[in-house]
């Protein structure tokens, strides 16, 4: 398979070079950003990714409800999420996951880290009938 086209969003430069390093790091090469939820959307109906790892904390539209809108939008429904955040307790992770994001990384995170929870997405998305 050709290598994945990720999406990273964060409202935070720092933070995306941060993820956008990694990506690099582990092999991808393809990489839009986006710096809130309306940015990713935009950029997601326009241009495409095959994976959206977000920030939950952002002005306009935040991760939450970008992945609200992903899920609830038929083209981009399948898209896998990861979201990368300083929300940590119970209850965020909770609503992550009744959102339906594949993943929830808490911030600070190691590249090992990272490469790890897109490996297990990466798996478990491979899995599903084309």
């Amino acid at each position: 398979m050709a290598s994945p086209k990720f999406l990273v969003v964060d409202d935070s430069l720092t933070m995306r070079r941060i993820v956008i390093n990694t990506l690099k790091t582990i092999g991808y090469e393809n990489i839009l950003e986006a710096s809130d939820g309306k940015d990713a959307l935009a950029k997601l109906l326009a241009e495409g990714a095959d994976f959206v790892i977000t920030d939950w904390n952002m002005p306009d539209m935040n991760g939450l409800e970008l992945t609200k809108s992903i899920r609830g939008n038929a083209a981009l429904a399948h898209l896998p999420i990861l979201m990368v955040t300083t929300r940590g307790n119970k209850d965020d992770v909770i609503e992550a996951m009744k959102a339906r994001v594949n993943n929830y990384i808490i911030k600070p995170f190691t590249p090992q880290g990272l490469k790890e929870k897109i490996e297990q997405i990466m798996k478990t998305v491979d899995q599903k009938p084309a």
